[in-house]
């Protein structure tokens, strides 16, 4: 197939290599920023994926035209909030059939809109009918180094889902496929938000009693505000859910778990932030998730204190400690 990806990022770079590598032809748009031009210099991106070189059928660019010229699918992986700058730049180069899969990870402040929800409301008009997502635990870097991976790939029609899923996968990257975007979507978005609070465990130096417990209650909280959005059932347990809530609670190859042990640790957002080049989703859908249980009275105690650490300046161990001595409840409570 013809691919366009939209961001050179780690991820982005990752299933630009991985697509290529299993023979389509693709072209990766690449951000004009500084040191960007190392990419298309080098065929390298020295900056996000350093040590994976561009085969030849792996064409960085500038160019929207050029890198949506016949494309047949296109993969957006930029970062949620910044979805309504870019579409509007690649938007004149569309055509109405092609398919449409994003890769981010959040959801938009404000609007509390979904990735897809998002590219329908640009791409509706010009008649685009297939947007979906892949999701699922999922590190960039071993993707590139070709570690076995299994993610979840939706739309809202089977018969896509299925031609998507046969399209991308190989004997080292597997894709299961459903039908429940909105599901998939609140899993991949609400799981950075607990892998900070993760990492908070992890720089305060409490152990894996500590850590099990904020996993299984961070699925908790996924499911029950997921549910409320329209998810099934069954996609929590499943790979965008339970997987990839354990891959980025676990390692500090997440940029959240690792902005969260520094939050733990006792730094600020500000200093942090202010010595990492790559996006950590989960600061950002943090702000989110605070307006979702405004808005829908849903109970998300986790990424609650997650939002009041960040941006109220709150002590993570208090934040613990509230946490620990909230009013005792029955586990079969989901609502």
């Amino acid at each position: 197939m013809k691919i366009a990806v939209i961001g050179a990022g780690s991820w982005g770079t990752a299933l630009a290599l991985y697509l290529a590598d299993i023979g389509h032809r693709v072209r990766l748009w690449v951000y004009k920023e500084e040191g960007a031009e190392d990419i298309i210099n080098k065929r390298e991106n020295v900056i996000y994926l350093p040590g994976f070189p561009f085969p030849e059928n792996l064409t960085p660019s500038f160019d929207f035209e050029f890198c949506l010229d016949e494309a047949e699918v296109v993969l957006t992986v930029v970062p949620t909030q910044v979805y309504r700058h870019v579409i509007p730049q690649f938007l004149p180069f569309v055509k109405k059939d092609m398919i449409f899969l994003s890769a981010s990870k959040g959801i938009e402040n404000n609007t509390l809109k979904r990735v897809t929800e998002i590219l329908h409301e640009f791409l509706d008009p010009v008649g685009v009918e297939h947007i979906g997502v892949i999701s699922g635990p999922s590190f960039a870097k071993e993707v590139a180094k070709k570690y076995p991976t299994a993610v979840t790939v939706a739309f809202p029609d089977e018969e896509t889902a299925k031609e998507v899923q046969h399209a991308f996968a190989s004997e080292y990257f597997r894709l299961y496929r459903t039908t429940d975007v909105a599901g998939i979507e609140v899993c991949g978005a609400l799981k950075n938000v607990i892998a900070l609070a993760s990492g908070m465990v992890d720089g305060l130096g409490y152990g894996a009693n500590t850590r099990a417990a904020l996993i299984t209650r961070g699925l908790v909280e996924i499911t029950r505000i997921g549910l409320v959005l329209g998810g099934e059932p069954e996609t929590f347990p499943g790979l965008a859910g339970m997987g990839d809530l354990v891959l980025t609670c676990t390692s500090t190859l997440s940029r959240n778990f690792s902005v969260g042990r520094e939050l733990g640790k006792g730094k600020t957002i500000e200093e942090i932030m202010s010595h990492m080049r790559m996006v950590a989703e989960g600061v950002k859908t943090a702000i989110s998730v605070k307006q979702l249980v405004e808005k829908t009275g849903v109970e998300m105690p986790i990424s609650e204190k997650v939002y009041e650490i960040i941006y109220d300046k709150k002590d993570p161990k208090l934040g613990v400690k509230e946490l620990m001595t909230r009013s005792l409840k029955s586990e079969k409570e989901i609502f």
